[in-house]
Formats: structure tokens, sequence, C-alpha cells
């Protein structure tokens, strides 16, 4: 059965909006989308024109979508330098173990208050019941004091774990796990379709991800590289949004001190949903996560990950914007009323604002505990980007300022996802799965 044709003259108005945004020429196509009949065959159509349209000439930014011509834009020869500190393998596997421990519990941290919360919000409800600065999981009553929280709360708040509650960020984490472990460093994006065909449910799926599943399902047996292409591009007015981003911190942790190794892998997995800066944010992401354990300062980590999207994009000057936000900030509340100032306009899912406050946190957090509650303490889409915090900063601060063992010990040892393929009940032993990943690249071209 169809969609209506309300709805898809809907997701056509969104991605008119989003083609603009992305500097395309959309003069009058409102209007003509208004006049179109109502007929699959015309609006179809339509669709096609909106995945061809010229870019406006007032447009100031210029983002590639192909890898090679992303790294164009990067540093000379930064694609195949070493950066940072050699780590013994020892050294690199406890990095990796503690950056796995620091995305899981940020990102239970943040589920109960999934709702995009700003940090005034949290931090009136977080006074109010006296856990203002946030030093542990969320209490029932903060989220109630908060008025709203996310479905999810029922398990994830102090007084109600028992195990880590399945969560879509934390699917995504296993999927990377499982890509690595099955193909290297060498995955391809039909690979990783057909991983997902079978092994993502669509009810934990949001966006890009969900439409893609959708769209691949019906087209299993022709999705080469150009078909996923024009998946991709096609009726997706969501194709910035947060959700390849979520998806990219195992690749950070098998590629220490190879930022732009982990951006490669990052762009691979994005570009399956995403375009532009739904695809520069992921590379960041997993840019950052592979920085962390080789540097010595911390937004060192994020100078590289700046130093790995096409620095002619707004994203990138986005983040340099943000950089020079937080080093004029003097404490992380006056970095993020900077941000909030600047960006404020950016709420959950939409990257800017919260990959910005990810700057802020690696500046002022001065473990990887604070850096969980800092994260969230900041609001926004509270669970991915505890989740994304935990990971570099784990990786930062490794095993000589561990996550306090409560942080852990709540779960039982108890680690569930939504990935039926993925059988490992230990948070443990999935601890130490990820930990093996940085093998494949330890030996790899040192400068």
């Amino acid at each position: 059965m169809l969609p209506s044709i309300a709805y898809l003259r809907n997701v056509l108005a969104q991605v008119i909006a989003q083609r603009y945004r992305q500097g395309a020429d959309t003069a009058g196509l409102q209007t003509e989308l208004k006049r179109l009949p109502d007929s699959y065959d015309a609006l179809a159509a339509f669709a096609e024109k909106l995945e061809r349209l010229p870019r406006r000439a007032d447009y100031p930014y210029v983002e590639p979508e192909t890898l090679e011509e992303i790294q164009k834009q990067c540093p000379a020869d930064f694609t195949r330098r070493r950066i940072g500190r050699k780590l013994s393998e020892a050294e690199a596997r406890e990095r990796a173990r503690c950056a796995f421990y620091g995305a899981v519990a940020g990102c239970v941290l943040g589920k109960p208050v999934e709702v995009d919360p700003t940090l005034a919000e949290l931090r009136t409800a977080a006074e109010a019941t006296g856990e203002w600065p946030l030093r542990d999981y969320l209490s029932t009553e903060l989220v109630r004091k908060l008025g709203r929280q996310h479905p999810s709360a029922e398990t994830c708040c102090r007084e109600t774990i028992r195990f880590v509650t399945p969560d879509d960020d934390l699917n995504y984490l296993v999927v990377g796990l499982r890509m690595l472990e099955q193909y290297g460093l060498d995955f391809t994006r039909r690979q990783l379709a057909d991983y997902w065909l079978t092994n993502l449910p669509v009810g934990w799926t949001w966006g890009p991800e969900r439409k893609f599943l959708l769209d691949a399902g019906t087209r299993w047996q022709e999705l080469d590289d150009a078909e996923i292409d024009r998946l991709r591009a096609r009726w997706n007015a969501s194709d910035e949004a947060c959700g390849a981003a979520i998806r990219v911190d195992a690749y950070g942790y098998a590629c220490p001190g190879l930022p732009a190794l982990a951006a490669a892998l990052g762009w691979r997995d994005a570009s399956l949903t995403h375009r532009f800066t739904g695809v520069y944010a992921s590379m960041y992401v997993a840019a950052a996560v592979a920085a962390a354990p080789v540097v010595s300062e911390p937004l060192e980590i994020y100078e590289y990950a700046i130093a790995c999207v096409p620095a002619k994009s707004y994203f990138a000057e986005v983040m340099r914007n943000a950089m020079a936000l937080v080093r004029s900030a003097r404490d992380w509340l006056d970095g993020y009323e900077k941000i909030h100032a600047a960006y404020g306009e950016y709420g959950h899912c939409q990257l800017y604002q919260e990959c910005a406050q990810l700057i802020n946190t690696a500046r002022f957090a001065r473990s990887t505990e604070e850096a969980i509650c800092m994260q969230v303490s900041q609001g926004c889409d509270t669970d991915c980007f505890g989740k994304i915090a935990g990971s570099v900063a784990g990786g930062f601060f490794g095993p000589d300022t561990p996550l306090p063992e409560r942080w852990l010990r709540v779960f039982g040892d108890d680690f569930r996802v939504a990935v039926p393929e993925y059988a490992e009940r230990s948070l443990l032993r999935t601890a130490e799965r990820f930990a093996r990943l940085p093998k494949w690249t330890l030996s790899l071209q040192e400068g």
C-alpha cells in the first residue's frame, strides 16, 4: 500500500525547505508543489526534480559529497598521518574499553530526558531535587520536575536501572562492532545495508534510517553504490540530522591516532543515509573518538576532528567558531551560554549546537564522569551526545581516571540491545570485544 498523497506532499514540502538550507535554488517550488495534481506520478516526477536543483549563486559554502572531494579540503597528507603518542596494544585496549563504558553510561544518563531540554530547564529541575550539578543517574523526581520525559525513563532512572536498556545509539554501536569484527576496515556499504536489513528492526530506527530500510527492503537485489546514492537523495527531508553521527563511535575505537581513517570509515557508514552536514558531523565524531586516546590537550581532539571535514563547509565554519567561543569562556556554563546564544536555533538532532557543546565539554571536564554529566546538562539530544561525550572522554582519560565503578555496577552485567544477531548479554564481555578493535590499525603507517 502506498503512502497517502497528503503525506507525500508534506514530505516534499519538507524536502524543499531542506534543499534551500543546503544552498539549492528553490524559488517557486512550494507554489509549484501546491499546484500539482493529486497524482503519484506527478509527485514522483517532482521528487526527481528536487534531486537535481542547482546551487544558489549567493551560497557561500563548498560542500562536497564524495570522500575524495571531502579529503581535498583537508590538510595535505592528513589522510595518511598518524597523530599523537603511539599506544601499546595493552594501552589501546584499555582506552577502547574505557571509551565504551563511557558511551554506555553517558547514553543511559541522558535517556530519561531525551526530550530536547535546555540547560536552564534541567538545572531548575536538578536544583529542586538537590542534584545540581549532576553527579549520578537522574532520579525519578528530577525527571518529574522537568515536566516531560522519554518513555525509557521507566528503566533508566537511578532508582529503576537494573540493566542497560536497549537504545538506538547502542544498537548502532554494536552494528559498528560487528562490521569491524566480520569485515575489518574494508567493509562496504552493501555489507552494512545487508546487516541493517537483517538486524535493525524498523521500529528502532527514525528518519533517514527508517526510510532507507523501507526502500532497501524492496530493492535489496539492486543495492549497488549507485542505487544507495539514489535512495539517500530521494524523499529525504532529514539527511542532515544526527542519525548518522550517533553510529560511528566504534570506528573511532578501532583507529586510535588515525582520526582521518576513522573519519573515512564514518563517511562510508553515514553516506548510506545522509548528506552534507549529516555526513560531516559523523566524520567529525569518528575522528574525535580516534584522536582522544593519543593527545595530551583536550581541545586538540576537536582541532583534529575539524580538520577531517570540508574546510569550506558551513559545519566546519560553525565548529571553528565554537572552538573560539569555548576558548574564550570562563567556565563550562559560560561556554554553554556563548554557544546557545549563537546556535540555540539548532535543537534536538540538528547537530550544530550539539557538536559545539562537545567542544565545551572537552575543554572543561576533568574526568569521564564529569564529561557525561556536563554534556547531558547542556540538553538537546541528551542520550546521543552523552554517549558521544562518554566515548571521547573515556578514550582521553583512560584507565588513569576511570569511570567510577558505581556507574557500571547498577547494570548487573546485563547489556541489552535490539540487534538479534548480537547474542552477547554480558556488559563485561561486550567491553572486551570493543577493546580488541584497535588491533587492525596499531601497525599502520606512522607518518
